[in-house]
């Protein structure tokens, strides 16, 4: 069985992994980095938190001293949160790289990343280009496995979303109770999301991959987390 560390276990992505990987039979032991109490309703034995409100501490605090299989990132923040541009780049950029650092130090050998769409380093727009930068940084590590899946608008509830987000939010939600084929190619759930996430990294991690860069678009992260 696997032992999986977890940044970003309190977002509506990351969240959504940590329950799925508490209930997952492949994973023994979930070490899941937070700024606050994390809620575990079934009294998991798995869930080992890492809790700060001091961001700093968190690479010092990597569990180094165990056996890790994997490390998934569903780390980030908004620039309302962090207070400006320049913060929000500490948490999504500075804060991911630290700790994936120190997932390469331990010996983790799979990486999974939930990035964005349209993710590129060489953009003129801030946030693209910064998740494109921590996309590069990342697999220059050279883990074994690198995952990087990269989602549309992300569907679910979110407390923290400005006006024209919830409103997008709300029209593919209506359009999904439709039919799904009128927002998978745009816009997809947390919970299949997290489902994709988990299931790339266990197919990583029991070895039904060959090693190198697995980029996941929109269209295959609907596949692999419906299945």
């Amino acid at each position: 069985m696997a032992s999986a560390v977890l940044a970003g276990s309190t977002g509506l992505v990351g969240s959504n992994i940590l329950s799925q990987l508490l209930a997952h039979p492949s994973f023994s032991t979930v070490h899941a980095y937070s700024r606050r109490e994390l809620p575990n309703p079934d009294g998991s034995t798995k869930l080992k938190p890492i809790t700060s409100t001091e961001t700093a501490s968190w690479r010092p605090s990597f569990p180094r001293d165990q056996k890790l299989s994997i490390i998934f990132s569903a780390l980030g923040t908004t620039r309302a949160q962090a207070g400006g541009f320049e913060n929000q780049r500490k948490i999504d950029y500075d804060l991911n790289v630290e700790l994936a650092t120190a997932a390469k130090e331990a010996g983790v050998e799979t990486y999974v990343l939930i990035s964005t769409n349209g993710a590129n380093s060489k953009s003129w727009v801030g946030y693209p280009k910064m998740k494109g930068e921590l996309e590069d940084a990342i697999k220059g590590l050279e883990f074994k496995h690198t995952v990087i899946l990269r989602p549309g608008l992300i569907v679910g509830e979110r407390n923290d979303s400005r006006p024209p987000e919830a409103a997008l939010r709300g029209l593919a939600k209506g359009l999904r109770s439709l039919t799904p084929a009128l927002t998978d190619f745009w816009a997809q759930d947390a919970s299949v999301i997290a489902r994709a996430a988990v299931n790339a990294g266990v197919q990583c991690v029991e070895g039904q991959k060959e090693g190198g860069v697995w980029m996941m678009d929109m269209g295959e992260i609907v596949k692999l987390g419906k299945a």
